[in-house]
């Protein structure tokens, strides 16, 4: 019998995520209201008279439409709507690969895949984000551990928790690697759309090979995540397939998450979202930059390229899990500890969030490091 993985981070964040006065631990940008989310009267009232029946189950048409014009030549039966986009990890998993088959997950990563895999009783390689290459993918590395048992390559970007972003280059030999072997390509790609240095969009794996499946959600860039929607986006038949597992674990996603998701990727909504995004990540790396830089010698980062996160080096002798359980305890902070990630001395940081909630938590932090120097 296999002996099961927890999910260590979300077991964490499901304990103190709500609790603590200061969640600097969460991966998205600062979440919207319905208010702020829905501004046009008709639109609410449309809301307001919605029945609260079952949706169509693989999502209603008009979000199939909207995510599907997010890729070009895709249609809405290329398109899965999932409870999150961990259901569409989990799902896509459990019907591509058997147990005993072998997968390869880009490290470091949220690490849902590697654990699931785990639970399946699947074989799990990894190949490595080196930050001596400023979080570029060792892509030797990668051709090692790809072999012909590989059944699927499963990476995210942008990643989490680096923020790095793919070139064009990095991309091509992940997709090479696959090919070689005939494995699918999984592509997390929840960052998108929440680029720091850039309004350019960071480019989908989608449309590069046949056997390439896409995720995302509503969580990060949108600022949603309490929607609980997500998607994955690949051929037909194989997202056909993942559907039928679909209706044994959630059956579907609610109607007015199912509704509110279309509003929030209409043509008119969009991209005053993906820009909300963009603000929050654009006003706050600035705050938690000077404040690491404030500690002369005690942090290292590669400055990320995506996401509302950071992940900090830190230069002191304690060890990140129990660094984080003090935090809780003695300053009611909570922040994500490297060793969820398998890397201790590392800490994933959220600076997505307002000015005066992010400098307040970050005070706090202070606080203990002081204590812990002395």
């Amino acid at each position: 019998m296999v002996t099961f993985q927890p999910f260590e981070m979300e077991r964490m964040m499901s304990k103190w995520g709500n609790v603590v006065e200061y969640n600097l631990s969460e991966s998205g940008v600062h979440p919207l209201s319905v208010r702020e989310l829905v501004d046009d009267p008709a639109v609410m009232e449309q809301l307001l008279t919605t029945t609260l029946h079952y949706p169509e189950v693989n999502g209603i048409l008009e979000l199939r439409e909207h995510i599907a014009a997010l890729y070009p030549g895709a249609t809405p039966d290329n398109v899965l709507v999932t409870v999150g986009c961990v259901e569409a990890n989990f799902i896509t998993l459990q019907t591509l690969v058997s147990p005993g088959e072998e997968i390869v997950v880009m490290l470091p990563n949220y690490m849902q895949i590697w654990g699931a895999a785990q639970n399946l009783g699947i074989e799990v390689k990894s190949f490595h984000l080196r930050q001596d290459l400023g979080w570029a993918p060792d892509l030797d590395e990668l051709e090692d551990v790809v072999s012909q048992k590989t059944r699927l390559i499963a990476v995210c970007n942008p990643n989490n928790p680096t923020g790095y972003i793919l070139t064009q280059e990095e991309m091509e030999a992940i997709v090479a690697a696959a090919e070689r072997v005939g494995a699918w390509l999984l592509s997390d790609e929840v960052y998108s759309g929440a680029e720091r240095l850039t309004d350019v969009q960071a480019p989908s794996f989608w449309g590069r090979y046949d056997r390439v499946l896409t995720m995302n959600s509503l969580s990060k860039a949108y600022g949603l995540p309490g929607l609980r929607i997500g998607w994955v986006v690949g051929p037909v038949d194989t997202v056909d397939d993942i559907w039928a597992r679909h209706e044994y674990v959630t059956i579907s996603a609610t109607m007015l998450s199912n509704k509110l998701a279309a509003v929030a990727l209409s043509a008119q909504v969009r991209p005053r979202l993906i820009q909300r995004g963009r603000d929050y990540i654009r006003r706050g790396y600035p705050i938690l930059d000077a404040w690491l830089e404030s500690h002369e010698g005690t942090f290292s980062l590669v400055p990320p390229q995506a996401a509302a996160i950071a992940y900090v080096r830190y230069h002191f002798d304690v060890n990140s899990t129990e660094l984080v359980e003090r935090l809780i305890d003695e300053k009611s902070v909570y922040i994500v500890p490297g060793d969820h990630f398998g890397m201790d001395r590392y800490l994933r940081i959220s600076f997505g969030l307002p000015h005066d909630y992010l400098e307040a938590g970050l005070d706090r932090i202070h606080e203990l490091i002081v204590e812990l120097q002395r």
